[in-house]
C-alpha cells in the first residue's frame, strides 16, 4: 500500500513537471522620449530676486553657487544652479519664485 501511494506521488510529480509552462508571460515595451529641454547659461547676478533669496536661506546658504542655467522644457521653465561646498557639488532646481522644482 505504501509503495502504491509513493508510486502515484512520483508519477503525479513527473506529470506536473512534464506539462507545458503555465507561467504568465509579460511583454516589455520601451518608449523613447526625446529630451526637448533647452538649457541656456545665465550669470549668477542675473538670477531673479526670489531665486537669489532662496540661495541665501538655510540650508542652501552653506553652499556656494558656481554656475546657473535656465532650463525650458515645453511650457515650463526653471533655474538649474550648481552649488559647491568643500569637495561636494550639488544641483538645485528652482522656479522663478525661488521654490524647489522636483
Amino acid at each position: 500500500m505504501i509503495l502504491a501511494v509513493a508510486a502515484l506521488g512520483i508519477a503525479g510529480f513527473t506529470m506536473v513537471k512534464a506539462g507545458p509552462s503555465t507561467q504568465n508571460k509579460r511583454s516589455i515595451t520601451t518608449i523613447a522620449v526625446a529630451d526637448t529641454a533647452q538649457k541656456t547659461p545665465i550669470k549668477l547676478d542675473e538670477l531673479p530676486p526670489a531665486v537669489k533669496t532662496t540661495l541665501t536661506t538655510d540650508p542652501v546658504k552653506q553652499w556656494t553657487p558656481t554656475e546657473a542655467f535656465y532650463v525650458k522644457s515645453g511650457s515650463t521653465g526653471y533655474y538649474e544652479i550648481t552649488v559647491k561646498k568643500d569637495t561636494q557639488t550639488q544641483v538645485i532646481k528652482l522656479d522663478k519664485d525661488g521654490k524647489i522644482v522636483q
